[in-house]
């Protein structure tokens, strides 16, 4: 009868465990996954910002040597990426070419003025707003006008807001029922092991000497997880580039390793301290209370 009961005890402990290392895994999966989620879309965002142009246009009686001061010292500012010069000339005939008429001809002079195209970094736009810019850009003794598309860029930060916001919350909500979940079932397994603790105590085992064998098991089955949640997001995110290479120039490989790290601490973390806190729980319940 013993061997039949030990046999059914270790059956049960091997599905605690089982339990807590899919529990984690999944948790630890849809974490990476949403994380990946929010760096891409942050991504392409700042792209976009970056590729919309803050478009100089220079007065008519600027002189060359200010107007070429200027740019550089636009190229020098960290803010922005690039510039890029367009005199009225090259600027007539990219006009012409998409109307798809003489206008020169037509008008007997060239209506149009240089002009310095200026890319900002995506943060520069983000937390700055783009009238300011357009404002100290208008300061500029050479400059004219400024033009750029104003919705566009308001459009773009408020959605960014709104994905990194929704993102955040849905990330703090599966952490909360992550650790819930695993807690939980961290506790059964030990629960099911009470007898075992009260009794090295009994004996005159340390706390210490207690927990120790505990906390191991849990941090080899968060290091299983964290390996299993880790493997699974790459096959997805390999899988996800042979259907679409674009998100291929999204990924970074040193970005890859920052969040495989962050999973793996994760992993190791939450099994540790709510291991530490079960057995600290049976160790101050005396013999009768183990019994409910």
């Amino acid at each position: 009868m013993s061997i039949k009961q030990d046999k059914f005890n270790k059956r049960r402990l091997r599905s605690s465990y089982l339990s807590v290392v899919i529990s984690m895994t999944l948790v630890l999966f849809l974490i990476g996954l949403l994380s990946t989620l929010l760096y891409h879309s942050k991504t392409i965002a700042n792209q976009v910002q970056e590729n919309i142009a803050f478009t100089v246009l220079l007065k008519p009686e600027a002189k060359p040597i200010d107007v070429k001061q200027f740019q550089r010292q636009l190229e020098l500012s960290e803010h922005v990426k690039t510039t890029e010069f367009i005199s009225k000339n090259e600027a007539i005939k990219s006009l012409e070419k998409d109307l798809g008429e003489d206008f020169i001809s037509f008008l007997g002079f060239n209506p149009l003025t240089d002009a310095i195209d200026i890319h900002f970094q995506a943060y520069y736009t983000q937390t700055n707003d783009p009238e300011r810019i357009e404002k100290e850009l208008l300061n500029i003794p050479v400059v004219q006008e400024v033009i750029y598309d104003k919705s566009l860029i308001k459009l773009l930060n408020d959605n960014l807001q709104k994905v990194s916001y929704s993102l955040l919350v849905l990330s703090s909500i599966f952490s909360i029922i992550a650790i819930a979940l695993i807690n939980a079932s961290i506790r059964l397994s030990i629960y099911s092991r009470r007898f075992i603790i009260k009794t090295m105590q009994l004996v005159g085992a340390t706390k210490r000497f207690i927990r120790k064998p505990f906390i191991k098991k849990s941090l080899q089955h968060g290091l299983l997880a964290s390996f299993l949640a880790i493997l699974c997001l790459d096959l997805l995110v390999r899988y996800c580039i042979q259907f679409l290479p674009e998100i291929q120039r999204l990924h970074k490989t040193e970005d890859q390793i920052i969040l495989y790290t962050s999973l793996l601490i994760i992993g190791l973390f939450i099994p540790w301290i709510c291991t530490y806190f079960a057995v600290r729980k049976y160790l101050k319940l005396t013999t009768d209370e183990l019994h409910y």
